[in-house]
């Protein structure tokens, strides 16, 4: 299943993505680390990929998360992933969403595509009624994405998540769907 964009494609991770993941991840490593929490030493091998996509298939089987491979539209090169995790069902009907972009296409718009196609993903297909994500308040590229997106900041969260050794305040943004 592909989800088409003007400029790329969404479509979950396959075991045939593991080797252009891997390298997307090792070129982009000092990229990455900037945002993310730290990786382990096994991190960058093709073993680790393999698994992260067996999982995600699981996690998706089990409707807990939702991994999509961001791919260009004309050449079909792995560029980015985005996610919907935690997904909670019952009274919430929400998740968390999450993304990276290789850093040779940033500032193309890419992400900001990605990320409205996966919302559209999650309240038309999923159902859900509500996005979160949070964002380190040292990057305002980021924010400009979920805002384009149409997320609304709701907040600072107070040393959140521990990225490169270091507790880190987030700011929170939300979109709610309109429909659900």
């Amino acid at each position: 299943m592909e989800l088409r964009g003007h400029h790329i494609f969404l479509r979950f991770l396959e075991y045939r993505d593991a080797e252009a993941l891997l390298d997307m991840h090792k070129r982009n490593s000092e990229w990455f680390q900037k945002y993310s929490p730290t990786f382990d030493n096994d991190y960058y091998t093709l073993e680790t990929k393999r698994k992260y996509i067996s999982d995600s298939i699981k996690q998706r089987e089990e409707d807990k998360s939702y991994s999509f491979g961001i791919f260009l539209k004309d050449h079909g090169i792995l560029i980015g992933d985005v996610s919907l995790f935690r997904v909670a069902r019952g009274p919430l009907q929400r998740c968390l969403l999450g993304y990276s972009l290789d850093e040779e296409y940033n500032g193309r718009g890419f992400t900001t595509e990605a990320v409205s196609i996966a919302v559209d993903y999650a309240f038309n297909r999923l159902k859900l009624h509500r996005i979160e994500a949070g964002v380190m308040l040292s990057n305002p590229g980021s924010m400009r994405v979920l805002e384009k997106a149409g997320f609304q900041r709701e907040g600072i969260e107070k040393k959140g998540v521990k990225i490169n050794g270091q507790w880190e305040d987030h700011q929170i943004f939300a979109l709610l769907s309109d429909t659900n």
